[in-house]
């Protein structure tokens, strides 16, 4: 099966209830990128779109398909919304010393990168540019009810 498209709005059940993930973006060298919405709900809402616009517990480059199935969890496309026509999101990378001190951040935005040695506490919150792990995402999936 393939992976899913961007502005599919993918419902996870999970033992706190239904999670959903929304894919945001695809590129051409890595997994799809993925929101998934903070909370659990106990039914399917009618308006995904309220759904997709939620507050993101994590956002993540993940072979999103092949982890839900290495988990065992049951899911499904649950509908579709207008895929995010904002810019593929930023993510981040830290370059280390020889003593593993953080000396300054890369900054990726699909297309290329650009470095900052003191980020401004806003680039905090980005994501890190990694392709999440199984193990990960439950832990996300799990923490983030």
């Amino acid at each position: 099966m393939s992976e899913f498209e961007p502005g599919e709005v993918v419902e996870i059940r999970t033992e706190a209830g239904l999670r959903y993930a929304v894919v945001t973006h695809r590129h051409p060298s890595y997994p799809v990128v993925v929101c998934l919405i903070a909370g659990a709900r106990d039914a399917r809402p009618g308006d995904l779109s309220e759904v997709a616009g939620g507050e993101a517990a994590v956002t993540a480059m993940i072979p999103l398909r092949g982890v839900l199935e290495k988990l065992g969890l049951d899911h499904e496309v649950a509908g579709r919304v207008d895929p995010a026509e904002e810019d593929f999101p930023t993510f981040k990378m830290p370059i280390r010393d020889k003593q593993g001190e953080i000396v300054y951040w890369w900054f990726w935005d699909g297309q290329g990168l650009t470095y900052e040695v003191d980020p401004s506490t806003e680039r905090d919150a980005l994501p890190l540019r990694e392709v999440m792990s199984a193990a990960r995402f439950k832990e996300k999936l799990d923490e983030s009810v």
